[in-house]
């Protein structure tokens, strides 16, 4: 099982990105899937979050304007990102955790996708 995120880039301030996760493997289920970020020299913090139900999670320095959402049948989680900011510049990683085929639940971590905002 692996996570591989991607569609990290160069975006200016204000304008759009959408980071796209994929996740193979031997999966049975996927529960809560999430995006979290790093910037250089600071703790890796909490992006957004979706459960297996839908219901998402956001912190307040980026409600409104980041969006998560899930294709369950395409086992991807999304994050559109809209009017970013330079503060918003880091590294994005996806986060889920997956039950496998013998019924083993993990926590996986995406390899992680570079976002730079410029402004």
């Amino acid at each position: 099982v692996q996570l591989q995120a991607s569609g990290g880039g160069l975006v200016q301030a204000g304008g759009s990105l959408r980071l796209s996760c994929a996740a193979s493997g031997r999966i049975f289920y996927i529960n809560d899937m999430g995006w979290y970020r790093q910037a250089p020299g600071k703790q890796r913090e909490l992006v957004a979050t979706v459960t297996g139900g839908g219901s998402t999670t956001y912190p307040d320095s980026v409600k409104g304007r980041f969006t998560i959402s899930r294709d369950n049948a395409k086992k991807m989680v999304y994050l559109q990102m809209n009017r970013p900011k330079p503060e918003d510049t880091a590294v994005y990683y996806c986060n889920a955790d997956i039950q496998d085929v013998q019924f083993t639940w993990r926590n996986y971590w995406g390899q992680g996708t570079l976002v730079t905002v410029s402004s």
